[in-house]
């Protein structure tokens, strides 16, 4: 990625932030506050996949007649990556992407089989589950863990295979 590109998406990602920083601190809270954290962190991951040369084509993509919703959807060259943001403001005992658990991987995936569904093309893509943990802890810099094949389309493989 050149240093144009690069430079934008720091400047979009800057713009981006003063501006949810203006939406707080006028008028009432109109979420709570996980849910606005929550948020703060799929905007960062956003960027961080970016910088990374993905091609985010979703965010909070939900199929209507399924509950739940997946993160982002990204094109990292012909993979096809479904990506669970996990965001904490601090560092817990247990880490961010312990919260994918099994019922989780299981709307994933059923959400995932939906979106590949709807693709114009013939053949289905290969398509990777990933986690990405996001820290925003007060007064530090933002910190990315990044498990890209975090589990598979089966659960029997998630304990086989790891």
């Amino acid at each position: 990625m050149g240093w144009i590109e690069q430079t934008r998406i720091n400047w979009l990602e800057r713009a981006l932030a003063g501006l949810n920083r203006i939406a707080r601190t006028h008028g009432t809270p109109s979420q709570p506050t996980h849910l606005a954290t929550g948020i703060e962190g799929e905007d960062a991951a956003f960027f961080y996949l970016r910088r990374k040369g993905y091609t985010v084509v979703a965010r909070r993509w939900s199929a209507g007649n399924l509950p739940g919703d997946l993160d982002l959807i990204a094109w990292h060259g012909p993979m096809l990556c479904v990506v669970e943001v996990k965001t904490r403001t601090a560092h817990d005992l247990t880490p961010a992407e312990v919260a994918v658990d099994s019922h989780k991987r299981s709307t994933l995936r059923r959400l995932a089989r939906q979106y590949v569904r709807q693709l114009p093309e013939d053949t289905a893509p290969p398509v990777r589950f990933d986690v990405l943990s996001v820290y925003l802890v007060p007064g530090q810099e933002k910190e990315f863990q990044h498990f890209e094949g975090s589990f598979d389309w089966s659960e029997q493989r998630d304990y086989e295979g790891r």
